[in-house]
């Protein structure tokens, strides 16, 4: 009984834990330098331009690196809850506490029948492979919120599409959690949560809407797959160049446009397969929502034009909900996320100026990190189809000719 105690125990998890958050809360204290470049520099320069802003009472209109949907002004406005701190650190100190909200619910859960504590492990192990950009970005407190909407649905589908909506209206992507929910109370929650958060918005702050031409008028990210075309075209002459536009390192040159409109009709295409899959499937185990939720955020992050590093906090969250369930087939899926978001930090803050140089260095570490999310994403959607979609019944065999059809007529 002892021994079954001890490998139960969570404390070798705990201490993983501990020991790695203590080491990004040193790195972006500034304690120890990460090499590369800083990526703090987001949080006490572009945030707290934002937070100044929105003190005020009114969106950053001026400001096209503002593409966010209007609740995305609470994560910037947090850290005033914490005044005796500055605005990094306390906003470091948030991210810390948003990080240990998703490891206790994946902990919790996983103690459970047909759960597994492999999905805190995912967690624990994913979120440091990333640096401090983990900790240096609000996407750690979305990714907060759509874990606990995740873990949620199955026996309260309501609490589910609320935290969905209101993730949403964080920063997008949560929306995609819908993806493989069936009951009509999650939408329905969903619905008037976000109904009820945008009027808000709109009534009490100008510009809440401001982020979707912003959006709109993005080009091709370096890090992003599309972008690999013009990594390998500059060594066969393509004359374009990398420049800062919109708050991101983009490719600006011929052929762009091009790119950019291919992304968006991929990701028009994966929105079309998920509306397939939802016509087509019959079979809902618990674990199907958030194997869909993973699948879906999954292609729409790789047919994205915007491949940022943050973007993996993303989907180390949804992978590691996935495997906590005993009988999710994303194992393979969430390993690969795993090890692309080792190769992230190689590629950035590590191997950045590599990236932006298109050198054959950042290409490899930018065509590896892409090619693994690529395979991730068609891994997942194969096994959620063949999980959930009967196959196709097999069309009858013809019939077999009669013995006196068989038997040659003599002349």
């Amino acid at each position: 009984m002892e021994t079954k105690a001890a490998r139960r125990s969570p404390a070798p998890l705990l201490a993983t834990w501990a020991v790695t958050r203590v080491a990004l809360l040193l790195f972006v204290f500034g304690v120890f330098a990460f090499p590369g470049p800083d990526v703090t520099a987001d949080v006490s320069v572009t945030y707290r331009g934002w937070y100044e802003e929105l003190l005020q009472g009114t969106f950053p209109l001026d400001d096209v690196t503002w593409q966010y949907p209007p609740a995305g002004a609470l994560p910037v406005l947090a850290p005033a809850v914490l005044p005796f701190l500055s605005y990094a650190h306390a906003f470091f100190v948030l991210a810390f506490l948003a990080d240990a909200a998703v490891l206790a619910p994946l902990l919790y859960a996983g103690g459970r029948a047909g759960r597994s504590r492999r999905g805190a492990w995912v967690w624990v192990a994913g979120v440091p492979l990333l640096g401090p950009t983990a900790y240096a970005r609000y996407d750690v407190m979305v990714t907060a919120v759509a874990v606990a909407a995740l873990l949620a649905g199955a026996r309260r589908p309501r609490v589910m599409g609320a935290l969905t909506a209101f993730g949403a209206l964080l920063k997008v992507w949560p929306a995609l959690l819908l993806a493989g929910a069936v009951r009509r109370r999650a939408w329905r929650a969903a619905v008037v949560t976000a109904a009820g958060v945008v009027a808000l918005f709109a009534v009490t702050m100008p510009g809440a809407f401001a982020f979707l031409a912003f959006q709109r008028d993005r080009g091709t990210e370096v890090e992003s797959l599309g972008s690999l075309v013009f990594h390998v075209g500059r060594h066969f002459g393509w004359d374009g160049e990398v420049l800062l536009n919109y708050g991101s390192m983009e490719f600006l040159g011929p052929g762009v446009a091009e790119v950019s409109a291919a992304a968006l009709a991929l990701t028009a295409a994966a929105f079309g397969w998920l509306v397939l899959w939802r016509l087509r499937t019959t079979r809902h185990a618990p674990h199907t929502l958030a194997d869909a939720a993973l699948t879906a955020v999954l292609l729409f992050t790789v047919t994205s034009r915007v491949l940022s590093p943050q973007y993996l906090v993303w989907l180390v969250g949804l992978a590691a909900v996935c495997v906590s369930h005993r009988a999710s087939r994303m194992g393979a899926p969430a390993l690969m996320v795993v090890l692309a978001s080792f190769v992230t930090v190689l590629e950035f803050p590590l191997g950045f100026l590599h990236v932006v140089l298109s050198d054959w260095y950042g290409v490899t570490l930018l065509a590896l990190r892409d090619g693994l999310l690529v395979a991730a994403a068609l891994t997942a959607a194969r096994r959620l189809w063949r999980s959930t979609v009967p196959p196709a019944p097999a069309a009858p065999l013809p019939p077999r000719p009669s013995h006196a059809e068989e038997t040659p007529v003599s002349g």
